[in-house]
């Protein structure tokens, strides 16, 4: 239901923030926002339209989205288009408006919900420039505020709840031209802060399993991220051909953008039958980017400076903490079959993680291992040649269980995972040869190298066995495993270069198969 909300919610926010979308003139302003809805299936209703002359003053402007099963719906009480006389347009709005959001029913034969907003918006001024071809739009304001006023149709109607997401300080800038059937966007976004505050109550909740009653509860949240800034581009279809991704790919649908904030801060706050749990929390920087076209699908995301605390009656201490240092994730891949192989990415990192000692002491009381920050870090790229595209479904399903491409290359570019005082580096690079698919039953024959170093490998492994996690002949086993794929080039210390070749396998230059 929530994925639902936001598309039916973003979808009139959007047409809202675009009301500017216009020429160089009051009319053409108005015009092209009617052109605009239409386009996306978006219904206007105006009360009234007053044409001035110099300006176009619309009263009670009705505006209804159907995005299936999602319908959204406001009424705007004036917005003016006023000529600034130096070739470009005022557009201004009412400070305050309601919003009607409905979803349908999670359950067979249950009501739909239907869930009230209210926007505000004061002083929000957006100018429009440029010519017919080309229209930049900009916009500022002190602040917006979106603010729930009402929830009704579902089983919690009892709750009284209260949500608000409130914007400092937005400035930005649009640039949308239309390219045929098609239209181009170009966008920027910043606000000093965006603020998040939800508070409810529960007097009946829904009883427990065994049907006793479960007690009041209560939940308070506080979010707070500051410095937030964002870019969008792209080519924008109309909302009949985004139906079918795959054709929308193919007809020149495409999107780029990246999302950046500083400090962040968070205190979420819960209250129920077994007591009061806490969660507070604080950030140095977040950031997003995303990416879509015909040709590929790109996203990742990063945080850095961490921290988390953690207070819960349920817990066996007082508290919990985690932090890292550094966070992020991130892939590249291609969506359609190309001529030549195509470029992919994967990568995690998780960089000087730690989690407070009473954690640690649940399984090492004596404090025998290595408590330093942990870091996993997986960093991959390579090629691949697809041979059906990855959003044409009937294509997906009458390949079955057939790939849907050859994997041609494949580079480790970094691989960390250091814990407990053991540290496993390494790096490689690989080639397929997607001709021979018998050599290793049904795989693509390798041909490359990986090259593997272990440090603090046999200590951990001692200090495993003395606290009673590990049994001493498994350790044997695997140590004598890892003789005949390691050397032992230092004190505690092991190499080993893995190699595909002529298709065999080798371990420090011994062939294996």
């Amino acid at each position: 239901m929530k994925f639902r909300l936001l598309a039916g919610s973003t979808a009139l926010a959007t047409l809202l923030a675009q009301a500017a979308f216009a020429d160089v003139t009051p009319a053409q302003v108005w015009q092209d926002w009617q052109d605009l809805s239409a386009s996306y299936g978006q219904v206007l209703t105006p009360g009234k339209v007053d044409d001035q002359g110099d300006a176009i003053v619309i009263t009670d402007l009705a505006i209804i989205s159907d995005q299936g099963d999602v319908k959204a719906s406001g009424t705007i009480g004036e917005v003016r288009f006023a000529d600034n006389g130096d070739g470009s347009v005022k557009i201004t709005m009412s400070e305050s408006y309601p919003l009607t959001v409905t979803v349908p029913a999670e359950e067979a034969g249950g009501n739909p919900t239907t869930i009230s907003l209210l926007v505000e918006q004061p002083g929000l001024v957006v100018t429009a420039a440029g010519d017919e071809v080309e229209t930049s739009y900009d916009f500022a304001g002190p602040s917006v505020r979106l603010s729930l006023t009402g929830v009704e149709g579902v089983k919690a109607e009892a709750m009284d709840v209260t949500a608000a997401a409130s914007l400092v300080n937005v400035a930005g800038k649009y640039i949308f031209a239309p390219n045929g059937d098609k239209r181009s966007l170009n966008s920027s976004f910043s606000a000093d802060s965006l603020t998040l505050d939800v508070a409810g109550n529960d007097p009946d909740p829904t009883p427990s399993v065994d049907g006793s009653a479960a007690g009041a509860s209560a939940l308070k949240v506080n979010f707070v991220m500051a410095d937030i800034t964002g870019t969008t581009s792209g080519t924008l279809l109309d909302a009949a051909a985004m139906a079918d991704m795959a054709a929308a790919l193919k007809a020149g649908f495409a999107t780029d953008g990246s999302f950046e904030a500083g400090k962040t801060s968070y205190d979420i706050d819960v209250t129920d039958a077994t007591g009061n749990t806490k969660i507070t929390g604080t950030g140095e920087t977040t950031g997003l980017a995303f990416a879509m076209d015909d040709t590929r699908l790109s996203y990742s995301g990063s945080a850095t400076g961490v921290t988390t605390t953690m207070t819960s009656p349920e817990l066996p201490f007082p508290s919990v903490a985690v932090s890292y240092a550094e966070a992020g994730f991130g892939f590249l891949m291609p969506v359609s079959p190309t001529d030549a192989p195509a470029d992919f990415s994967l990568m995690t990192r998780l960089v000087d993680f730690t989690i407070s000692d009473e954690v640690w002491d649940l399984f090492d009381p004596t404090k025998q291992l290595s408590r330093d920050p942990a870091t996993l870090i997986i960093d991959t790229k390579g090629t691949a040649t697809l041979t059906a595209n990855l959003f044409d479904t009937a294509a997906m399903e009458a390949a079955g269980t057939t790939p849907p491409g050859e994997l041609n290359s494949l580079e480790v570019t970094e691989l960390q995972a250091k814990i407990a005082g053991a540290d496993l580096t390494g790096k490689g690079a690989f080639t397929f040869d997607n001709s021979d698919l018998t050599t290793y039953d049904g795989m693509p024959v390798p041909t490359g190298k990986m090259d593997l170093k272990l440090t603090g490998g046999n200590a951990l492994m001692d200090k495993l066995v003395a606290m009673g996690l590990m049994p001493e002949d498994q350790v044997m086993g695997f140590r004598m495993m890892l003789s005949m794929f390691a050397n032992a080039t230092g004190e505690d210390e092991l190499t080993s270069t893995l190699e595909f070749k002529d298709k065999g396998f080798f371990a420090n230059g011994q062939r294996l198969q």
